[in-house]
This record gives C-alpha cells, sequence and structure tokens, in this order.
C-alpha cells in the first residue's frame, strides 16, 4: 500500500480522486490547495502527489516544482485541461511522471496511478538491490583488493583466501610472472586477524647480495662499513602483521639458513646483534619457479621449501582464464583513466575480440600496461583494433612483459645481451636507488637529492620496485 496526497480546489473532484485511489488499495489523503498540499508533505512523506494544474494561489506546476525541490523521490501525476498539451510537456520537464487530462480523468487515472507506484516499486527494488550490489562490492574490494574475475579459476583462488586468511600458517604462492601473487597476498592479509597490522613487501629478487641480511633482519651500529646506525629490518617492521617474499627462489642459501629459523623458533638477530629479538609475523612467499625442482638441484633448502609450503596455491595464468578478460578491460580502462586523468573511452567490439584471442603470455600485467598504453596513443572516443599496441594476429606482443612471458612459456632463458632494454634500465635504476638510500641512511628527502628527483618521485619508485625503507633516528 502506497500513501498517495490528492490536491484540488474543488471539493467535487478532490472527493471523487480520493475514492478512486483508496479502491485501488492506498492510503489517502487530501488537500484543497498548493500551499496545503506542501504542509501535509511536511506531516509526511507521500509516495505519489496527484494535483490538478489550475488552482487559486499556488498552480500545479508550483506545486510541482517546490515538492520536487524538497522531496526529489515523490512522483506527482499532473491533471491537465483538454488539450493543455503545452502545460504536459512542462509537467514532465519539471519532473512529473505522467499527466491526465481532465476529460478522462475517471477512465485513464486509475491505470495511470498503478503504473506510477508499480514503477516506483520497481525502481525502489532496483536500487536496493544496487545498494547490496554496491556494498558487496565495497565488501569484496576490501578484502580482495585489485582482484577481477568471475570465471571459476578465480572464484577458485579466491575461496582458498577466504578459507586460508583467518589462519597464520606460511602460504606460498605459485604463478607465471603477471598473475597477481602480490594481490593475493595483500587479499590474505586483508582476510586475516592481522588486517591492522602492516603489510611488508620484499622483492628478493631485487636485492643487492651483500645486503640482504641487513634488509631481512636489521643491522646494529658499526655492524659493516657504512652502518653509522641501528637499522629495522623488513621482519622487525612488518611485527604483528604479514611479510610477503616475492621471488623466494632467489633467496641465497646462507639467508635462507635464517629465514628458516624465523620460521622455526620465531625469532632472528640483526646483523652485528647481541639480543634475539622476536617475530610475530605471518609469511606469504611467492616464486615464479619450480621450488621443489631446485630443492633436487640442491640451490634451495629441502627443510625450508617444507616450512614455506604449509598451504601452496596456485594462481592461475590469464589464458587459462579469459573470460575474466573483457571485466579485466573494463576494470582497467576506468582505473588508467582516472589515473592518468583522460576521457573514459569505449572499446569496440573487435577491439575488445582481439584482447580476448591474445594469448597473453605477460598475464595480467600484461593486460594492464598494454590498456594504460592504448589509452596514452589513442586520440578517439572509442579505441579499435588497430589502436591496441600489439599484433594480435601473430600472437608478437610489442612489450617486455609480452616478450619475457613468452620465454618463460617456452622455457627459455634469454642471453644477457637478450635482455629487454626496459628491464635493463629497470634494473640499473634499481640498483642506483639502493645505493642512494645507503648512503643517505634511509633518509628519503637526501635520497632524492643525491639521485637528483623529486621526493614524490623516489616514493613512487619505492612502491614501483617493492623497495620499503624505515628512515634512520
Amino acid at each position: 500500500m502506497s500513501r498517495v496526497l490528492v490536491v484540488d480546489d474543488h471539493e467535487s473532484v478532490r472527493t471523487g480522486v480520493a475514492l478512486l485511489v483508496e479502491r485501488l488499495g492506498h492510503e489517502v489523503v487530501t488537500a484543497s490547495s498548493g500551499r496545503e498540499a506542501l504542509g501535509r508533505c511536511s506531516e509526511g512523506e507521500f509516495d505519489l502527489i496527484v494535483t490538478d494544474y489550475r488552482m487559486e494561489g499556488m498552480d500545479g506546476l508550483q506545486l510541482l516544482e517546490s515538492a520536487k525541490e524538497r522531496w526529489p523521490t515523490t512522483d506527482v501525476i499532473m491533471v491537465t485541461a483538454h488539450g493543455s498539451i503545452e502545460v504536459a510537456v512542462q509537467a514532465i520537464q519539471h519532473g512529473a511522471a505522467d499527466f491526465v487530462e481532465k476529460t478522462d480523468l475517471y477512465q485513464v487515472l486509475p491505470i495511470k496511478v498503478s503504473r506510477v507506484l508499480e514503477h516506483r516499486l520497481a525502481r525502489s527494488e532496483r536500487d536496493r538491490l544496487g545498494a547490496e550490489n554496491e556494498y558487496l562490492r565495497e565488501e569484496i574490494s576490501d578484502r580482495f583488493g585489485d582482484i577481477v574475475g568471475d570465471s571459476a579459476e578465480i572464484r577458485d583462488v579466491l575461496a582458498a583466501v577466504e578459507k586460508v586468511g583467518g589462519t597464520d600458517s606460511s602460504v606460498l604462492l605459485y604463478g607465471e610472472s603477471g598473475t597477481g601473487k602480490e594481490l593475493v597476498a595483500r587479499a590474505l592479509h586483508r582476510s586475516s586477524p592481522r588486517r591492522d597490522g602492516p603489510f611488508v613487501r620484499v622483492n628478493c629478487g631485487s636485492l643487492p647480495r651483500e645486503l640482504v641480511e641487513s634488509d631481512l633482519f636489521g643491522h646494529e651500529k658499526g655492524a659493516f662499513t657504512n652502518a653509522v646506525r641501528q637499522r629495522k629490518g623488513k621482519f622487525e617492521l612488518a611485527e604483528k602483521g604479514t611479510i610477503f617474499l616475492d621471488e623466494i627462489a632467489d633467496l641465497p642459501l646462507d639467508t635462507q639458513v635464517n629465514l628458516l629459523r624465523v620460521l622455526q623458533e620465531k625469532e632472528f638477530d640483526r646483523v652485528g646483534g647481541e639480543t634475539t629479538l622476536k617475530a610475530d609475523v605471518r609469511v606469504v612467499a611467492a616464486t615464479n619457479r619450480p621450488l621443489k625442482g631446485m630443492v633436487a638441484e640442491g640451490t634451495f633448502r629441502e627443510d625450508l621449501y617444507y616450512r614455506l609450503e604449509v598451504i601452496p596455491l596456485q594462481l592461475p595464468p590469464l589464458r587459462e582464464r579469459k573470460g575474466d578478460i573483457p571485466m579485466l578491460v573494463e576494470h582497467f580502462l576506468l582505473k588508467k583513466s582516472k589515473e592518468i586523468n583522460v576521457p573514459l573511452r569505449r572499446l569496440t567490439d573487435e577491439a575488445l575480440q582481439l584482447l580476448c584471442d591474445y594469448p597473453w603470455p605477460g598475464n595480467v600485467r600484461e593486460l594492464e600496461n598494454i590498456i594504460e598504453r592504448t589509452i596514452v596513443l589513442s586520440d578517439g572516443e572509442t579505441i579499435g583494433p588497430a589502436d591496441i599496441p600489439f599484433d594480435g594476429n601473430t600472437g608478437v606482443p610489442s612489450s617486455p612483459e609480452g616478450r619475457q612471458g613468452l620465454a618463460h612459456e617456452r622455457g627459455e632463458t634469454p642471453e644477457p645481451g637478450e635482455t629487454p632494454l626496459t628491464e635493463q634500465l629497470e634494473k640499473l635504476e634499481r640498483e642506483l636507488i639502493h645505493g642512494a638510500m645507503q648512503q643517505a641512511r634511509g633518509v628519503k628527502t637526501q635520497a632524492a637529492e643525491l639521485l637528483g628527483i623529486k621526493t614524490s618521485a623516489l616514493y613512487y619508485k619505492l612502491e614501483k620496485y617493492g623497495v620499503e625503507y624505515a628512515e634512520e633516528s
């Protein structure tokens, strides 16, 4: 049952319309003028107002404007004189849901009242479902971050994250480069009781060999050359949180011994330190290499392998969940358009099909970079196949991620001279940043000055390469 307000300055018409609406099963309140109608609305909001146009004082259009301004969700049906098309058009333009000519009032009004209220109910249900869906999306985003997809493969990953998240067990993530291992690690952190603690990422492949121990476990003043102050390591910074050890296969054997101690005994020593520190940290590790094979080769400790692989989780490559590509494309189009501050562009069906047909050897990371490059380079409002910067017909990628992914997929190891220029430059940049941070004793403003870049740019690059330093004190 809906609440309906009937407004007319003629008592006989007002009473007749009220009876008509009451027979439809709705609660009816009447008003003899526009001013009285606004007073009634102030006492309690209505679902629908049925008002005559011609009234003394405030006419129907003025009532419509005032009501819509104060109660925008209330629907209005305007009753007009026969042939008053101009008034009817004005009413619709000012937000009326419909209009009825007075000559057809008693025949047509019941139909239009029912239709407007049915549409209102449907709209309310859509809004409710929309709000629920938005809540669910926010809840999923809060737990799973930027993990996007609805395929069976990605649902299995999210189900595993939800099941494992509440435990403190070590998790070992397997997956090709670009499959989103860090996103899953962050999702595990968000789903855990440690969610309010820090999440510390360590790229084991980018740590200079001579500084690995210092980076992970910290050092004391005087422990080695340039160690002029005490420095906390990543495990200390991750206290009561989660540490994500990416590219764990690259960790040197002597450091693997100390990591095993952390996992077994929950304790460690700073380099040059005499005091044993406790480690209340959950460990999530990741690799794109077969650790079991490395154990057989003697390049990875078997005891550490079993400590890390308490819960193994395999992330599917993008080529095995191609049904997620349209959703990922939409996500990256929106995300990158906001980041680059350009208008949101639409992909043609042919362009989307090209993306769906491509093998994506560089996985989701390659897709994200291709979308960003496409947005930057394209000019029109729509993106066609010619705007996408790779040869989808031959499957030859035009990006370092794609070339590296193809090499990985074929089991090829590129020769030193074959390493993509972008990758070589990034490695050099990473080493320069490490050196500057060491020379500046972890003070980012000083490190930025040494590098000749803005502090904000340094923060961006530290985040890009997964380098996390605490400022020295």
